[in-house]
């Protein structure tokens, strides 16, 4: 299937690894001009150069930290003086620190509201102007966690503040629907990234006994692949999803219990 991706530019955030790095090779390969950012600039070149010999796409790396508001800026600055507009917004990056919620100062609370909330607010902020100037559409979106609408204990910081770019998502959806542009918030379960290790390795815990456990919890019997993600994510920025917005799709092998 054609997504219509061909020529598009995208910012992917959060590139250099994981679900951030296979969003940007899914959306490479179908022959879309993407931009990729991290914080750390060496393993932002090597994503770069390694994107670029999967599938021959024309990648650019742009070093930042989403954390702070002059960064964020000046991506979309770059983006745009580089590649003459932007079409498709990918708001990822990791996530807060693991542990309980009674444990976390005011200070802890800030990073997360910056790292999770306002790094969406201003890359939206930032973008969809431009998107609505170029009158052709676009699309925007986040990538949160199935913690987000099924919590977990001792993931507090991520649950509150992606709980807030779910809500901040669903409205701003309604607001720029008459310009052809989508906004949707992946929630991906139990997926083979740095951050799943961390759960494995949580409270000292056997690291093949906590795979076990996590894998008997999930309908399908297994973890999750960046590739699953990628692969809902292309569609959804795609012109082929564009009906599709304000939703917070759970991607988790039927992870997730609640009737919605």
């Amino acid at each position: 299937m054609d997504l219509g991706l061909q020529g598009k530019v995208a910012i992917v955030g959060g590139a250099s690894m994981g679900i951030g790095y296979g969003i940007a090779r899914t959306l490479a390969a179908e022959g879309g001009r993407i931009v990729i950012t991290a914080r750390r600039e060496l393993g932002l070149l090597r994503a770069a150069e390694q994107l670029r010999a999967e599938t021959g796409a024309e990648v650019v790396p742009i070093a930042a930290d989403c954390r702070q508001a002059d960064d964020c800026a000046r991506v979309v600055e770059a983006t745009l003086a580089g590649l003459g507009g932007v079409d498709i917004l990918i708001n990822n990056d990791g996530a807060p620190p693991l542990g309980d919620l009674m444990s976390f100062d005011d200070p802890a609370w800030a990073r997360a509201v910056e790292q999770n909330l306002m790094y969406v607010v201003r890359m939206a902020r930032a973008v969809i102007p431009h998107m609505i100037a170029q009158r052709r559409g676009g699309a925007v979106l986040n990538i949160a966690a199935i913690s987000a609408i099924q919590p977990i204990a001792g993931f507090g910081l991520s649950v509150a503040t992606w709980g807030g770019v779910i809500g901040y998502a669903k409205t701003l959806s309604l607001e720029v629907a008459k310009h052809d542009i989508n906004v949707n918030t992946i929630c991906p379960g139990y997926i083979e990234t740095t951050r799943l290790e961390k759960v494995f390795a949580a409270d000292g815990a056997d690291p093949t006994l906590m795979r076990a456990k996590l894998e008997a919890e999930v309908p399908m019997g297994r973890i999750g692949t960046v590739d699953d993600i990628a692969a809902m994510a292309a569609l959804l920025v795609s012109p082929r999803g564009r009906y599709t917005t304000g939703a917070a799709i759970a991607i988790d092998g039927g992870l997730l219990r609640g009737v919605r």
